[in-house]
């Protein structure tokens, strides 16, 4: 019991002597990160502003077949041009043709029982209604075999007009129902920029007006030849089509963007820098309470170095610019930082 009591007292003095011989060290406090910020700023365009849209052809069409069947040869690819009812994709139909071939003897024996009826009426050896009876079955098996040469037509899949084959969408040996897309074909010729507004994009708006657009980096101009405003039920944004009168030639489902005067609406908008992308999603980090905050946005058409933005955001808040390794939650300093508008 001695030698207890004296180790720990020997224990309790060396622990005071170091205590009192020593500071006591603490981890020093992380420095958090220092952010530059950009505010979210309004602006308004100068001449306008530009609405996305799609460039096609005036002209195009989905082929398909009414018929499920297998695909017996594919005799297109993309890019080549095709003159009217030219054969595009062929269709197994030896099924068809055998039902064919079984209706067409059928109607024949029942022609050659027709001629017969007809020679006895003649010689008034049969009534009345065998003969309309006869006759009923001609029509009869004589339908039967324009159905059959009309689901055969549809197992030939053929252009309906001059044109371009803009893609192909299955293989030989591939198994096709009742309406699937096989080929898209569009006519090498008007084409059309096909946008959608919404209503105060589209207000001042009217067909005929003239309208500029970039596309390739190519400035030309185009037409509006129809207009829709407000006609999606979850958007409420409709549809702009404008006939492309200069350039011609440009490449089939080019990106294009269509600069629609007199618009004034102002805009909310981040700069590009600020921008972080997660899959589909765009969003920025938004500096608030000390904290980095990760918001999703909805964007329209960036121009220049600035995006507008069409919710998810709100007038003078701030933007973290340039990111980099921030995560969502994770605590900054921006007492120090530079701001910047982004006007």
């Amino acid at each position: 019991m001695k030698t207890t009591l004296s180790a720990l007292a020997v224990t309790s003095a060396l622990l005071g002597t170091l205590a009192c011989g020593q500071k006591e060290t603490r981890p020093e406090a992380k420095a958090l990160p220092r952010v530059a910020v950009s505010l979210a700023a309004t602006s308004t365009p100068e001449g306008g502003a530009w609405v996305a849209a799609t460039l096609q052809s005036t002209r195009t069409a989905m082929m398909s077949t009414r018929m499920a069947a297998q695909v017996k040869r594919v005799l297109v690819e993309e890019g080549q041009r095709v003159a009217a009812g030219t054969l595009l994709i062929s269709l197994n139909d030896q099924d068809l043709q055998g039902q064919l071939k079984a209706a067409e003897t059928g109607l024949a024996t029942i022609e050659a029982q027709h001629r017969r009826i007809v020679a006895l009426q003649a010689q008034k050896a049969s009534t009345i209604a065998e003969l309309q009876q006869v006759e009923a079955q001609v029509a009869q098996a004589q339908a039967g075999v324009t159905a059959l040469k009309a689901n055969i037509a549809y197992t030939q899949i053929r252009a309906p007009f001059a044109g371009v084959v803009q893609s192909r969408k299955v293989n030989e040996g591939d198994f096709v129902g009742p309406g699937m897309p096989l080929v898209e074909l569009y006519a090498d010729g008007e084409q059309e920029l096909v946008a959608t507004v919404s209503a105060s994009e589209a207000k001042g708006l009217k067909v005929g007006q003239k309208v500029a657009f970039t596309a390739e980096d190519t400035q030309g101009e185009a037409q509006i030849t129809a207009l829709a405003p407000g006609g999606d039920p979850w958007s409420h944004k409709g549809t702009l089509r404008a006939k492309v009168l200069k350039p011609k030639g440009l490449r089939q489902g080019t990106f294009a963007r269509i600069l629609v005067p007199g618009l004034h609406a102002e805009n909310l908008t981040v700069p590009k820098s600020a921008l972080v992308q997660r899959g589909e999603l765009s969003g920025v980090f938004v500096a608030k309470d000390g904290q980095a905050e990760l918001r999703w946005l909805s964007l329209g058409e960036a121009v220049g170095d600035l995006v507008p933005v069409r919710a998810g955001l709100k007038d003078g808040e701030k933007v973290i610019d340039n990111p980099g390794a921030i995560q969502d939650g994770q605590p900054i300093d921006v007492r120090q930082a530079e701001v910047s508008h982004g006007k």
